[in-house]
């Protein structure tokens, strides 16, 4: 076969070098059901004969709305490229309103939904929806046609000519994939992504990542987003067998069951995981939890490739065989790399990760760049803990004069869908303007320092790169969520959501019993807590950037709520206008 340059091709690839039994394994009804490299390929060909017969044209767009990961998304995703059509994922918790706009301006004539909750949404708004012929469930559900119709379309094989004829019409810089952005204001932007965008981000990330084929993986960050997705044709490229988690509430369960080699993960899901350790390793009495303590604080100084000398590696040795160990089998066993992105990683967790034996590589990109820009390898002296690894090949970046990172490479997207003049703020002479602030030092590793959109000028005219703040700031139990403010304003100060299970946990050992979240956050004792907290974290900064004030909020912050994007960076405007009162009182505005 020839060389992969399209999107479609990674199965086949993995069929002529190395097909698998456990290509996709999902679970249903209690029981993990697996499709061979040789069924992907068979069923995808199927739904692109169904669809031919729907009479799906090229660059038709085919919206994809799925709560889970699961093998039908890949097989339809397949299936639809090889047609010259596009596939359009969705987030499936963004609003109604945004799923509208969407499904809208994306002109989708289809739409694949998973399940019941995602199906209710596409109705509310199904009036308003001008172009949409016919929606599809994964699930079977009593009011609504099953995916299993489109593929009964397809069993007569006798169009798969045509279905050959319009593959071999795809050419690889061919738009494959609208991806729309979950902005921190204002309406979703579509990504327009070609198939050699994300072909030659995998190949190029390839190179990076220690997989053997045959490994196993777990996905279950969101398909939908451009991070697990490039991540799944990875490992479709090197033959890894791909279970798809149930959910992030059964993430633990399936980790025991997989016991995957790699998986996926973001900084938040990384925290709550080092809590819950920390939490255990707390209760626990006498020497145990002495040695526990000892270990971590060993894990902390980790440095890669033994750069802390020869005593300090006989005490992680040490910390590994009685403490760590059990970190590692908790998470299956067999866990020996997580990748790292979508926002930055404190590098305590790295460190800590790192000396249990199961390091994060920490890689950087956006959905503009297919996604990957920079990343951290093990090998060969390619892992550096605070930075986010060397740039990729055939990627160019430069730091412009304010410090901006641009980048340039087969990975820029070709534009904004139907928006010329986005996509001239970004693209100049085909270097694309991230929006970060970052530096490469002298080793060639890349560093994030702050989004250039998120930083601002007390009225002091002192720069405060707020994500800095924050970062440190999550360090403490106590705090799940934090907003660093002050723009124009004398000082900067704080909007903080308790990590409310815990406070009241702690709480309640002080003999405080609150139930309510609105009137714990007021309490005199609780509020004396956090500041001490917000003290301790203030020490590592310059005075101008400190935290001066703060407040609790009774909520918690969510994609739901509007807090977050489906990603779940901050929607600062949204928080600031839900607390403005608040802000206010911080300021004195009245």
């Amino acid at each position: 076969m020839q060389k992969v340059t399209r999107l479609f091709d990674f199965p086949y690839y993995q069929l002529e070098n190395h097909p698998l039994e456990k290509s996709l394994v999902t679970k249903y009804d209690g029981k993990w059901m697996t499709t061979s490299t040789k069924e992907y390929i068979e069923k995808a060909n199927t739904i692109s004969r169904g669809l031919l017969r729907l009479g799906v044209q090229p660059n038709d767009k085919i919206a994809i709305i799925s709560m889970t990961n699961r093998t039908e998304w890949n097989i339809m995703d397949i299936g639809v490229l090889q047609l010259g059509a596009q596939t359009v994922p969705i987030y499936p918790t963004i609003s109604e309103e945004d799923y509208e706009y969407v499904l809208n301006h994306s002109e989708a004539t289809y739409c694949f939904v998973s399940c019941a909750e995602v199906l209710a949404k596409v109705n509310t708004i199904k009036p308003a929806l001008k172009h949409l012929k016919g929606v599809y469930s994964f699930d079977t559900l009593k009011d609504c046609d099953n995916w299993q119709a489109v593929l009964d379309l397809g069993k007569d094989d006798t169009n798969q000519p045509e279905v050959n004829k319009r593959k071999e019409q795809v050419n690889a810089n061919d738009l494959a994939t609208l991806i729309y952005t979950s902005g921190t204001t204002g309406r979703p932007k579509g990504v327009m992504l070609s198939h050699d965008n994300i072909v030659s981000n995998v190949i190029a990330s390839e190179k990076r990542v220690p997989f053997e084929a045959g490994a196993s993986a777990l996905s279950f960050l969101p398909v939908c987003h451009i991070f697990e997705r490039m991540i799944l044709y990875l490992y479709q490229y090197c033959s890894i067998e791909i279970y798809f988690a149930e959910g992030l509430d059964k993430i633990s369960d399936n980790l025991k069951e997989v016991k995957p080699n790699v998986m996926t993960v973001v900084p938040r899901l990384l925290e709550k995981v080092y809590d819950a350790i920390i939490a255990k390793g707390s209760a626990l009495g006498g020497i145990k939890n002495k040695l526990f303590f000892w270990a971590v604080s060993v894990g902390l100084k980790f440095e890669p490739y033994g750069a802390n000398g020869w005593w300090y590696e006989q005490q992680l040795k040490l910390a590994r065989k009685l403490i760590f160990s059990k970190w590692k089998d908790g998470l299956g066993g067999n866990l020996t790399t997580m990748v790292s992105g979508s926002a930055a990683l404190q590098p305590r967790l790295s460190r800590v990760f790192g000396a249990a034996g199961i390091p994060v590589m920490e890689g950087y990109g956006l959905t503009e760049t297919s996604p990957v820009i920079a990343v951290n390898q093990e090998k060969g002296g390619g892992w550096k803990i605070g930075t986010v690894g060397r740039v990729i090949d055939k990627v160019e970046v430069k730091i412009a004069d304010d410090g901006e990172i641009l980048c340039k490479g087969p990975n820029v997207m070709l534009g904004y869908y139907k928006d010329k003049e986005k996509t001239n703020e970004v693209l100049e002479n085909g270097y694309f303007h991230t929006g970060d602030i970052g530096e490469i030092d002298t080793e060639g590793f890349l560093k994030i320092t702050d989004r250039k959109k998120e930083m601002f000028k007390t009225s002091g005219g002192k720069y405060v790169a707020p994500q800095l703040l924050e970062n440190r700031f999550k360090q403490s139990r106590f705090i799940e969520q934090i907003m660093v403010v002050g723009e124009g304003e004398k000082m900067p100060a704080a909007l903080i959501q308790p990590d409310f299970q815990y406070l009241h946990d702690w709480a309640a050992k002080k003999g405080i019993t609150i139930p309510e979240n609105s009137d714990i956050i007021i309490n005199p004792i609780v509020l004396e807590k956090y500041q001490t907290e917000v003290d301790l974290a203030n020490e590592q900064f310059a005075k101008w950037e400190k935290v001066k004030q703060f407040r609790l909020t009774p909520e918690v912050w969510s994609v739901e709520g509007g807090h977050l994007t489906p990603t779940m960076k901050l929607r600062r405007k949204i928080i600031k206008e839900k607390y403005i009162d608040l802000y206010n009182d911080i300021y004195g505005h009245g």
